[in-house]
């Protein structure tokens, strides 16, 4: 176990050096060019003493560990029980959310495919006939939105985006050894493939897409999205929120699409993205080896399956996750949401403080 979790560091080491080096190359893309709605506050409740008590033995358990979290939020009932930020952690200031991208990406997917736009069983190619080769191989003509969504594009690794004149080129010119639907391999490139085709069928960014659909009915104010070179938001990486926005996505995902009475977004995309749909392994093990990973179901949240964009857990929940320690957990049995940012190696760690601490507490 010592071993997978220094792998791990190493490769959240990588995956953050890389993401610098893009925020560097890459423009940023702001739904603020839109007139925008101001930003609407989540109500507060005042807590018990048992959560009180369970969250000062959080913080001090992350203080023991070195596990430099910014940020906690805590909701039940729709309601904010409990929120700090530390360790430079600010509320005023928006977080890179890294891989918690991949969730909104989703839902602009389910957007876009309850519009009459996409479907699951669309084509990758179809989307795309001046990037895709000549001579496309039979894998690469099986690929679907689905498979995408599922990180089971046929890939044995993640496509190099520098392998060709665009990134979208590179994705279809990269070998497929697995047949589709087949093989779990976490890609990111293929959430930005994902984040093409909704530009290219709606005419807009996803972040442009998103604000009347998502961001302007939670109250979610001016929105951050880094670009591909190619003007395309890069959605499995690159948008940068609030920890209180975060809190309005998990608290809508849990209220099944629905936001103040309003359905904003279909209850049955919502089930579907958050149910396991594929059987998965962390990022940093390949799907063919993960018997000899030492992960459990009682260890791990990392082999619970995936959804749309969004991982299984432990206790019946699910999250969205982003590397260095970014978190929307949402655990139905509770009618909860548990909020982190964060800026550490060990997610796993992180995540066991909220089974340890906060789960017990949310009577």
């Amino acid at each position: 176990m010592k071993k997978i979790i220094i792998r791990y560091g190493l490769s959240v080491l990588l995956c953050l050096s890389s993401l610098c080096a893009y925020a560097q190359a890459n423009a940023f893309s702001s739904s603020a060019t839109q007139p925008q709605k101001k930003a609407i506050s989540l109500k507060r409740a005042k807590p018990k003493a048992r959560i009180e008590t369970a969250m000062t033995q959080y913080l001090q358990a992350a203080q023991n560990q070195r596990l430099n979290i910014q940020s906690v939020m805590v909701l039940q009932h729709g309601k904010v029980l409990y929120e700090h930020w530390m360790n430079g952690g600010d509320a005023r200031q928006p977080h890179v959310l890294n891989s918690v991208s991949k969730t909104f990406t989703s839902a602009a997917v389910g957007f876009a495919i309850a519009e009459g736009k996409l479907s699951l069983d669309d084509k990758l190619i179809s989307f795309f006939p001046n990037e895709t080769p000549a001579s496309p191989s039979e894998n690469l003509k099986k690929v679907t939105i689905r498979n995408l969504l599922t990180m089971n594009s046929g890939h044995d690794t993640e496509p190099d985006r520098s392998k060709a004149n665009t990134w979208a080129e590179a994705f279809l010119n990269a070998p497929i050894q697995h047949e589709p639907g087949t093989y779990y391999c976490y890609n990111s490139l293929g959430t930005y493939m994902l984040s093409a085709i909704v530009q290219k069928v709606t005419g807009q960014k996803i972040v442009d897409y998103l604000q009347p659909r998502l961001f302007d009915p939670l109250g979610i104010d001016a929105p951050r999205w880094e670009e591909s070179p190619q003007g395309i938001n890069c959605g499995g990486w690159g948008l940068y929120l609030k920890t209180e926005d975060l809190a309005k996505m998990g608290q809508m995902l849990l209220q099944k699409g629905k936001w103040n009475g309003k359905q904003i977004l279909p209850a049955a995309w919502v089930t579907e993205a958050t149910s396991k749909q594929v059987p998965c392994v962390p990022s940093w093990i390949r799907f063919d080896e993960a018997d000899k990973s030492g992960l459990t179901l009682e260890n791990s949240d990392w082999v619970h399956g995936y959804g749309y964009q969004v991982w299984r857990c432990r206790h019946n929940a699910y999250r969205a996750d982003g590397a260095g320690g970014q978190y929307i957990i949402v655990i139905p049995d509770k009618d909860a949401v548990v909020i982190n940012t964060a800026n550490l190696q060990d997610m796993q760690a992180e995540l066991n403080l909220v089974w340890d601490y906060i789960l017990p507490a949310l009577k």
